[in-house]
């Protein structure tokens, strides 16, 4: 009887370590399936950026060419204003010149109407 327990014992025993072999194969296959599905994931996640940038690029070029024509003509005008401001100094130049030169050596003193001492 002894001997029909041991082989028991050890039928068991040889089951268990093929059950402990089955889940670690398990386990591997659930990790390996996991990194996969993550890979996957990654990738997808990555295309769909990178049409979403595409996306958006196109976009920006298509509005952004307005945006330029603005500045463009911002930029003209702004040139135009400074040419006129230019000419009106050049053309000017001369007579503030004289007007401060007159005012500076032509003096004309004043004497007040009266003096009001400090009490």
């Amino acid at each position: 009887m002894a001997a029909q327990n041991s082989a028991g014992i050890q039928t068991l025993l040889d089951s268990e370590r093929e059950a402990q072999k089955i889940v670690q194969k398990a386990r591997e296959y659930r990790t390996k399936r996991v990194k996969e599905a993550r890979d996957e994931a990654k990738k997808e996640i990555d295309a769909y950026k990178k049409a979403k940038d595409d996306e958006f690029k196109k976009f920006e070029a298509e509005h952004s060419s307005g945006n330029q024509k603005a500045e463009e003509e911002a930029n003209k005008d702004a040139d135009k204003q400074i040419k006129e401001i230019q000419e009106a100094a050049k053309k000017g130049k001369d007579k503030v010149i004289k007007d401060l030169l007159s005012a500076v050596f032509e003096v004309k003193p004043v004497v007040p109407d009266r003096i009001e001492v400090p009490q």
